[in-house]
């Protein structure tokens, strides 16, 4: 049943084994920075600015705990609202400083929402998506097919549902397109049980190293110039818009106290937004927009 130790040990172990990775691929190390939250918890917020690959990036744990779950957590889940709750995971995003090489999200989590008298309820959560500036089909085939693979031995049907729902979810509204290329996201996950619902979670935390620095590995020292910053800020701008507006481990971490700083590492450093900013038909940036952004079937062909 669920081990509050188990998970521990595994999010903490994954966030160890990342930043591990990423510190031999930039040459440059993460600055490691405890937290504690008065409302119950903290955690371990690691974190890069200014490095060689990474212009910035955070790989963070966080255990915490309330006496009332926030309206992010349960507002899909209404009949939880009111309940005390625990939630522990790994959260990170990766801001590379060439243009060519994508931005990248992945989290891993788990909630317990409590009331006296009555059984918890727990259920997982989590997922991880792609932000390319310049678009590379041979990137996105790569980055779904790891995705794909994680989920495989969980059923046929898991990796098309939490692609659709990913593709659902980095969307912004108000203007009408995708953050990114998409990837996987779930939520709720209690169906499968503890331990199968923990070992798929496990998969998707065990994958990212996996599907993302082949890609970094190739894009990472492609020679730029500042049109390629200049387009690489203004689609940062998206990122910012979205994850303010939208993103609900923004909101949940904000509107349960959570610590600002851990929260709002994801955004990026530099960017920027122009009025009525349109690429070059034609352009590889148009391309980004026209090609890459409208979701599809990227191992339909693989």
């Amino acid at each position: 049943m669920l081990s509050v130790t188990e998970l521990k040990t595994y999010f903490t172990g994954l966030q160890a084994r990342i930043v591990g990775s990423l510190e031999a691929l930039d040459g440059q190390a993460f600055v490691r920075d405890s937290w504690t939250r008065p409302e119950g918890g903290g955690g371990t917020s690691c974190v890069i600015e200014g490095g060689n690959v990474f212009e910035r990036g955070g790989v963070n744990f966080s255990h915490v705990s309330g006496a009332c779950l926030p309206p992010s957590a349960s507002a899909s889940r209404p009949e939880l609202a009111g309940r005390g709750f625990e939630a522990l995971g790994v959260s990170l995003v990766l801001h590379p400083r060439n243009p060519y090489a994508p931005t990248t999200h992945m989290n891993v989590r788990v909630f317990v929402a409590t009331r006296d008298g009555e059984a918890p309820v727990w259920w997982f959560g989590g997922g991880m998506d792609l932000t390319p500036y310049y678009g590379f089909e041979d990137d996105a085939r790569h980055f779904h097919a790891a995705c794909r693979d994680a989920l495989a031995p969980f059923g046929a049907d898991r990796h098309p549902a939490y692609k659709a729902w990913c593709d659902r979810y980095f969307f912004l509204k108000h203007r009408n397109e995708a953050r990114g290329i998409g990837g996987i996201f779930f939520d709720d996950l209690n169906d499968l049980g503890y331990e199968r619902s923990f070992a798929l979670t496990r998969s998707v935390g065990d994958a990212f190293l996996g599907a993302y620095l082949p890609i970094l590995a190739r894009r990472g020292d492609l020679p730029f110039g500042e049109r390629e910053r200049e387009w690489q800020a203004i689609r940062r701008g998206r990122y910012v818009e979205f994850n303010l507006v939208y993103d609900r481990g923004t909101l949940f971490g904000l509107q349960s106290g959570g610590r600002t700083e851990s929260i709002l590492m994801s955004m990026p450093p530099k960017v920027e937004w122009r009025y009525a900013h349109a690429p070059a038909a034609g352009s590889d940036e148009a391309r980004l927009l026209d090609a890459f952004l409208p979701p599809r079937d990227w191992l339909a062909a693989a």
